[in-house]
């Protein structure tokens, strides 16, 4: 496979030239035991075969639209990017006593699931993309609460709050993780406001997961969830086994500069030297892990020792 390098100077990483993408949305899937249906967007590159996969789970309140700085970077550097809209999405507005509520956790696991069972009919929905999507090589990624979805997919167990087990919702379909600002263990560590209102987060167990991973945290990334401050977001990282890597983004905050939409307006740390620093260290993460190409990871490594943006260890 030729790659053409193109360097960004702003951060001294590198990354292939981009390609056109599509992007059809809402791809409609009937869902009845989750009461409704699941409303789903794939991005994908317009030329090339044998294309890896990146399912990509929201944050809290998001949906299928979210993430474009990220989706449309992936998909261009040649990825099949699937996305979403889960019930806890803002869309859906779920009144607070909706009995669904406390397993929001759990439907999005199943979302993603149902994502994987139909793949297939999903191909075969966007125009031109049938037959060249590659199903061995499939990657969970996810911001925030999005990340936990993600961490599930390859053996993070959670709590269930209601019935007190632990259990293994991981999925062999998928290889590896991308977690952005994603949660950390729970317990004494969480708020009070985060172990009322976000049950799912009182116990969760990295030490199962074994499949490489690539953890991006904010070191500026103050959750009102937990005691213990913008490290608790690198718990993905220390807490797991296997192959893993950190990439820390200096100054980033919850949005690490805003991967969550272009003139998104919930970030408060707008920086696109940080969002560009995220995109390119993802998708050289991507490329390297499905074996299409090792130079930029390499590259980033490197670069990325002492760097005013950010700092990229690996375990």
């Amino acid at each position: 496979m030729t790659t053409h390098h193109t360097t960004h100077h702003t951060t001294g990483l590198t990354g292939p030239a981009p390609t056109a993408t599509v992007s059809v949305k809402p791809l409609v899937m009937s869902a009845p035991q989750r009461g409704e249906d699941l409303h789903v967007r794939v991005t994908a590159p317009t030329t090339g075969t044998s294309l890896p996969v990146v399912l990509f789970a929201h944050g809290f309140g998001s949906n299928l639209d979210g993430y474009a700085p990220l989706v449309d970077h992936w998909a261009a550097g040649g990825f099949v990017v699937i996305q979403a809209t889960h019930l806890d999405s803002k869309r859906l507005a779920l009144p607070a006593d909706d009995p669904r509520r406390p397993r929001m956790w759990s439907y999005r696991v199943q979302d993603m699931r149902r994502i994987l069972d139909e793949l297939t009919t999903l191909e075969a929905s966007v125009p031109g993309l049938e037959g060249r999507i590659d199903h061995s090589r499939i990657i969970a990624a996810g911001h925030s609460f999005g990340g936990q979805t993600a961490g599930i997919l390859v053996g993070l167990r959670v709590t269930d709050p209601d019935t007190g087990a632990a259990e293994d919702l991981s999925d062999a379909r998928v290889m590896a993780s991308i977690q952005l600002a994603t949660a950390g263990k729970g317990g004494d560590e969480l708020t009070p406001f985060a172990h009322d209102n976000l049950p799912w987060l009182r116990d969760q167990d990295f030490s199962h997961i074994t499949a490489p991973g690539l953890v991006v945290a904010g070191d500026k990334d103050d959750l009102p969830l937990t005691t213990r401050g913008p490290a608790w977001t690198t718990d993905p990282y220390t807490l797991s086994r296997g192959d893993k890597s950190l990439l820390t983004v200096h100054g980033g905050e919850h949005f690490l500069g805003g991967i969550s939409g272009y003139q998104s307006a919930e970030t408060t740390d707008e920086n696109p030297d940080r969002v560009a620093l995220v995109q390119q260290v993802t998708l050289a993460y991507l490329r390297h892990l499905t074996g299409i190409d090792h130079t930029d990871w390499n590259n980033a490594r490197a670069v990325l020792t002492d760097h005013p943006l950010g700092h990229l260890e690996t375990k």
